[in-house]
């Protein structure tokens, strides 16, 4: 009878087990953790600290890829897109003033597409010619084409000449499609910041809370035009 007990313990709390570990993780938590796990750690790529960010558990974050974002636009659809990754510095000085905003002008979705490494690299090789050095991911190329308009260029140095090797998206950039069109794009990067590891002060934060907030009047009023920094 007692070993009978012990075999059902064991069942009871495998089933409890295995059932807590199968528990889907939403987006905006997996979201919350993918960007909080970094928190004062230390960047490969340039040996910095990597700031601190505070994630809420209520975020809007739904987590895309390229191709997805791509058959939406074609769908016609209107909504908020943000590129960024975790450990992009810029990324992090901006993003809880996007998720405030949001928030503030109850803006329930914003689809996340990480780039990281989905995004093609360029060079000027020695005969002064553009040279795909890496190939985009699934996608990009499609998402290049569909945001051209607002998309800045990707440009190359050789000596002190600049090279337009074509569009890029840029870590982060917050992109408006209204109706399957992109109408405004926003890295939300204050115009005072010039160090993407600077302490924060309450002017630079406001001036992402306006940028973002001037962004989401486009899918709030509908406007079928946006003009960068105007509202």
């Amino acid at each position: 009878m007692k070993k009978i007990s012990i075999i059902l313990l064991i069942l009871i709390l495998f089933v409890t087990l295995t059932g807590c570990s199968s528990k889907k993780l939403t987006d905006a938590m997996k979201f919350k953790n993918e960007y909080e796990s970094l928190n004062n750690t230390t960047r490969e790529s340039d040996g910095k600290k990597i700031r601190k960010v505070s994630i809420p558990e209520d975020n809007p974050i739904i987590y895309k890829k390229a191709p997805e974002i791509v058959d939406m636009i074609n769908n016609k659809e209107t909504f908020i897109v943000y590129f960024g990754f975790a450990d992009c510095p810029w990324c992090r000085s901006i993003i809880e003033t996007l998720l405030e905003v949001a928030k503030d002008k109850n803006i329930d979705k914003i689809y996340y597409v990480d780039v990281k490494n989905i995004r093609d690299t360029k060079t000027i090789n020695e005969n002064g010619e553009i040279e795909v050095t890496n190939k985009g991911g699934k996608g990009y190329s499609d998402l290049l084409e569909k945001l051209d308009n607002v998309l800045e260029n990707y440009t190359l140095k050789k000596d002190d000449e600049e090279i337009v090797a074509g569009k890029r998206i840029y870590a982060p950039n917050v992109v408006v499609i209204n109706k399957g069109e992109a109408k405004k794009l926003e890295s939300g990067v204050s115009d005072k910041q010039e160090d993407a590891y600077q302490k924060l002060t309450k002017e630079l934060k406001q001036d992402t809370y306006n940028k973002f907030e001037c962004l989401v009047k486009c899918i709030l009023e509908e406007k079928t035009t946006c003009e960068k920094n105007k509202c």
